[in-house]
């Protein structure tokens, strides 16, 4: 039997490392590999702070321009709210569009199989994937582009 060398067992450290980074990663969880260490307790309840003062923002906005247009503020708010859900549908479906052209490449080019790109599709469509939503974990919501 012939000894290994130096060279080959570098090699197979490196491949044996990787296998279990990926082996951790994948009995951690899908989620843990995206997480955010430095979330805290506290960061998590300044969010809903922050989402509390952007609905009162935009409810202090509707009655504002009720008032300014003479016309029921129930009526803004759902005006509002139908603009909102169309731009987000608008939004969704631009990404869903990019991603998929993106992924037909991959697979064109050979770096991912047709079902390992409906599999990803399909995940980005059930939110699963980072950023699949408007705002989303890893998501940029309205402000980024």
């Amino acid at each position: 039997m012939r000894r290994p060398n130096r060279r080959t067992l570098t090699v197979t450290g490196i491949g044996l490392a990787a296998a279990t980074g990926v082996l951790g990663i994948t009995l951690a969880g899908p989620g843990s590999a995206f997480a955010d260490p430095s979330a805290s307790p506290s960061a998590s309840a300044s969010a809903g702070t922050r989402a509390d003062k952007r609905a009162q923002e935009k409810a202090d906005y509707a009655a504002a321009l009720a008032k300014e247009l003479g016309i029921d503020e129930a009526k803004v708010q759902a005006a509002m709210d139908k603009v909102d859900a169309d731009r987000a549908a608008a939004n969704k479906t631009e990404r869903h569009d990019k991603l998929k052209a993106e992924l037909d490449a991959a697979v064109k080019a050979g770096t991912l199989t047709q079902a390992e790109a409906d599999a990803i599709l399909k995940a980005s469509d059930a939110g699963v994937l980072p950023g699949g939503g408007a705002g989303g974990p890893g998501g940029r919501g309205r402000g980024g582009r």
